[in-house]
């Protein structure tokens, strides 16, 4: 059931709320009987359900339908994207090493199944942006590479140079893994124009449900060793049988999500009203990102001397839900490995609140976290107040 109106839900990035529409559809599914590898007349109802299903995942993504490989999450997506063994025009082609974001997910920092004797991590400017001339360099030794950069990143929103770093990388022979998780439904996907060879999806970041994600290609000539092993399923890039209803809410999810492209303009007013009203009260706060592209519906910002971890009790107790940073990380509030390599101090890290924000998000929303901030921020910190930045 959705929240109750006086609760304020300001953690999209973390999940979103199931969209009604996909919601009733998944309903309807759970009702039906029949695997989508059977022959019968309710297998081919289930398989009918599935194809749609990646046809709506594909039109996200401005793709062929074949390139989309439904899975359970970002996470499975990224771990089957970042493997050393590749499959190329039907040949199998090993990559030497994989070289990925300072800030990237801790699914991709995990390093997939690269041993991590092979793993090389690419910093980041102070705004969070890949250092290109860092990876150019470090493209011009060694053999070929995998390179795993973020679409967006999920604590601060700071957009990468995709189309930059996909042509630096298809100059070098390597191959390109986009997570593009926080993208979805968020900014233009154009894997052409990126020249990236797969992008991780998850449905849960723009409303669909929770346990379903894709692993979309650009050549199904170019295509990741399989995670998954046992059975056919998936055109036998990931085996089991498939998750009907999630793979159904996550289509009708992808279809509303490619409707609101006008939208993006605005979650930016809200965010950028969101990052006025915070800046006024504190004017010493800093806000991660700032100055460069950012996801128009994420914000990342630490007002001096305000831990994260009250600060979040303290918006809880209001019925406010935001977040400190990843959701997928350690369970508890600690230290955000995104804002050191963005050269951040501990003592400011610490104090990192993200308001990330989505397709039911609402003036009110806004209105209420300003209402309660400048509360909170006498409460635990009044000094705050009058520090100027």
């Amino acid at each position: 059931m959705p929240q109750a109106k006086d609760h304020v839900y300001l953690d999209y990035n973390a999940g979103a709320p199931l969209r009604p529409g996909a919601r009733e559809c998944m309903v309807e599914v759970l009702s039906d009987v029949g695997n989508a590898s059977s022959v019968h007349t309710d297998g081919r109802r289930a398989r009918a359900r599935i194809e749609a299903a990646r046809d709506q995942v594909a039109s996200l993504c401005k793709t062929r339908t074949r390139a989309v490989t439904f899975v359970s999450g970002g996470t499975e997506a990224n771990m089957t994207a970042l493997t050393p063994n590749w499959q190329d025009q039907g040949a199998p082609y090993y990559l030497d090493r994989l070289l990925r974001g300072a800030t990237e997910h801790p699914s991709v920092v995990a390093g997939g199944r690269f041993p991590a004797s092979q793993q090389e991590v690419i910093p980041v400017e102070a705004n969070g942006v890949i250092r290109l001339d860092v990876l150019k360099d470090m493209l011009a030794v060694g053999g070929p590479a995998l390179v795993s950069v973020m679409a967006a990143n999920n604590e601060t929103g700071v957009i990468s140079p995709l189309a930059e770093i996909g042509a630096m990388v298809a100059r070098a022979g390597g191959f390109f893994h986009v997570d593009a998780v926080q993208a979805a439904g968020r900014m233009d996907i154009d894997m052409d124009a990126w020249q990236a060879d797969a992008i991780s999806l998850s449905a849960h970041k723009f409303g669909g449900p929770q346990g379903a994600g894709a692993l979309v290609v650009r050549s199904t000539a170019r295509v990741p060793a399989p995670l998954m092993l046992g059975g056919g399923q998936e055109n036998w890039r990931r085996a089991g049988t498939e998750n009907m209803a999630a793979i159904v809410g996550f289509g009708v999810a992808a279809a509303s999500a490619e409707k609101e492209a006008l939208d993006w303009a605005r979650l930016a007013g809200l965010r950028d009203r969101l990052e006025a009203g915070v800046r006024e009260i504190c004017p010493a706060v800093t806000i991660f990102g700032e100055e460069a592209p950012r996801l128009a519906n994420t914000s990342c910002f630490a007002a001096p001397g305000i831990s994260a971890e009250t600060a979040l009790i303290a918006f809880d107790l209001e019925r406010m839900s935001l977040s400190s940073g990843s959701a997928c990380s350690s369970g508890k509030v600690s230290v955000s490995h995104v804002l050191t390599a963005m050269g951040a101090d501990e003592a400011t890290a610490r104090c990192a609140l993200r308001v990330s924000l989505g397709w039911n998000s609402q003036d009110a929303d806004i209105d209420r976290f300003l209402e309660v901030w400048p509360q909170i921020v006498d409460r635990l910190n009044p000094e705050a107040r009058n520090r100027a930045a």
